[in-house]
């Protein structure tokens, strides 16, 4: 069966100038929250998944390259020095350690699973969130980070009124990226989303539940949404093209 997308990393230098672009394309965007090793984000959350804005914090230092952190906040710190946009891709997990092994299993990375929590606020109170994170590696895609994400506290992080959008967005209907050559992913892409390749104009594109994922050329890319491959566009459930980064 193909799988989720949970949620997808977006990384800005300037986190509060990214929150307020988003607020008036009309969504609603959480309050900023810390994460314990100097990342920080805002949320923008749909039903059952969500866009992660993120940006480094005061005071945030790069992780050793064994530090179990590393191939998140490493990741982040070393993308955002080279640019900004679509860093990570992250799939639904009901058992992170289960999709750790198997990603080794499959050649596709063998990492350790980083666990974490935080507080965050709902509703004016204060709860407990905390997720499990399996990773995986392409060589094809060294540029963009890709894991699984198991919520440990789903009833504290998911909320129906942070659903709700004014621009009546209700969920991403398709990622598209752009790849010279999407037939050298195909094979990552196709193991880690668990689904079928299936030939589109200039690439490839992906049936996950809930939603598509297309990787095409950079000329395909740009005669289908209208934008250079460095910009990512992301169509909303309400059929509306938004410019989410560049």
């Amino acid at each position: 069966m193909p799988r989720a997308l949970d949620h997808l990393v977006i990384a800005h230098r300037d986190l509060a100038a990214a929150a307020e672009r988003y607020r008036s394309l009309g969504f609603q965007v959480s309050p900023r929250n810390r994460h314990p090793w100097g990342t920080e984000n805002h949320i923008v959350q749909f039903d059952g998944l969500f866009l992660e804005l993120i940006g480094l914090g005061e005071g945030f230092a790069p992780p050793a390259p064994d530090d179990p952190v590393f191939p998140f906040a490493g990741f982040l710190g070393d993308f955002l020095a080279r640019r900004e946009g679509l860093a990570m891709i992250a799939l639904r997990s009901t058992d992170a350690e289960a999709d750790r092994q198997a990603f080794a299993a499959q050649n596709l990375g063998d990492l350790p699973r980083f666990d974490f929590a935080r507080k965050g606020v709902r509703r004016g109170r204060e709860v407990d969130v905390a997720f499990s994170l399996s990773f995986a590696r392409s060589a094809a895609l060294p540029e963009t980070g890709f894991f699984v994400c198991q919520q440990k506290f789903p009833e504290n992080f998911w909320d129906a009124a942070a659903q709700v959008h004014p621009n009546g967005a209700t969920g991403v209907a398709e990622l598209a990226f752009a790849h010279p050559e999407p037939e050298a992913a195909r094979g990552f892409l196709a193991r880690f989303f668990d689904a079928p390749a299936e030939p589109t104009q200039g690439g490839l594109r992906f049936a996950l539940l809930g939603t598509r994922v297309t990787c095409l050329t950079p000329a395909a890319y740009a005669a289908a949404w209208g934008a250079e491959p460095t910009a990512i566009k992301i169509a909303t459930a309400t059929g509306t093209r938004a410019l989410t980064g560049v």
